[in-house]
């Protein structure tokens, strides 16, 4: 008997319904998340593309969710992990919501909770594939409204900014936008919403242009201080 047919009579014949299994290896993914905060609330972006390896394969994969009225996700990374995870998030809400208490899941708390989770999950070596930005309305110590910006990702590492961007938008569009809110601040000026979105737009156009991955549909979302969160589109980059 050779050395090949010794080693492979020595592996050990797997089930005929044993399912093949690929939770360490993601398959559809989605690229750059984009978010910054402005006077008032925070906006972020997120194209529409779900790409199958190297292939655009699904062009309607939405990477914006609205949690609740102050509250909005977006994901970057595998697309069956995002839709894991979002289906207990949703079924969260929805138990809050039946509590009927006056309570409803905040930012903060979300974030907070999600960094458990994958953080749960990286220990046990089958660490879910995504990075998640969390905005939304919060409190601060003093009872004021404020706004909520964090970010987490598949090592549960977190932290809190202004301005965050993920995959290539934190090479490529990061420096756009600190740029933008450097320039409309230096004088004592104010971020509006309108800039916000202005900014936004310009970013998702360079990520088409550089981000092989990028795609020229894209959603955003505005999420007040003071007021409902809204997801709008699909836009589309005006591209040359």
């Amino acid at each position: 008997m050779s050395s090949f047919e010794r080693f492979a009579t020595s592996i050990p014949a797997l089930p005929a319904d044993d399912p093949t299994k690929r939770t360490q290896t993601p398959v559809t993914t989605g690229t750059s998340v984009l978010a910054l905060r402005y006077e008032g609330g925070i906006m972020l972006a997120a194209d529409m593309l779900g790409s199958y390896g190297a292939l655009a394969r699904y062009r309607n994969c939405p990477r914006l969710h609205k949690v609740n009225d102050s509250t909005v996700i977006a994901c970057m990374g595998d697309y069956a992990d995002y839709q894991f995870l979002l289906s207990i998030i949703e079924q969260k809400a929805i138990s809050e919501d039946c509590m009927d208490d006056g309570f409803n899941i905040t930012a903060r708390s979300l974030h907070s909770w999600m960094t458990r989770v994958l953080y749960n999950k990286r220990c046990k070596m089958d660490p879910l594939w995504t990075t998640f930005l969390v905005a939304g309305s919060d409190v601060n110590e003093s009872g004021e409204k404020t706004e909520f910006l964090g970010h987490v990702d598949p090592r549960g590492t977190a932290f809190k900014d202004p301005i965050i961007a993920t995959g290539y938008g934190s090479m490529l569009a990061t420096p756009v936008m600190r740029a933008a809110v450097d320039e409309k601040t230096k004088n004592g000026g104010q971020l509006t919403e309108a800039d916000a979105r202005k900014i936004l737009e310009k970013c998702m156009e360079i990520l088409y242009y550089r981000d092989a991955r990028a795609y020229s549909k894209y959603q955003i979302a505005v999420v007040p201080k003071d007021g409902s969160a809204v997801i709008s589109g699909p836009h589309e980059v005006k591209s040359d």
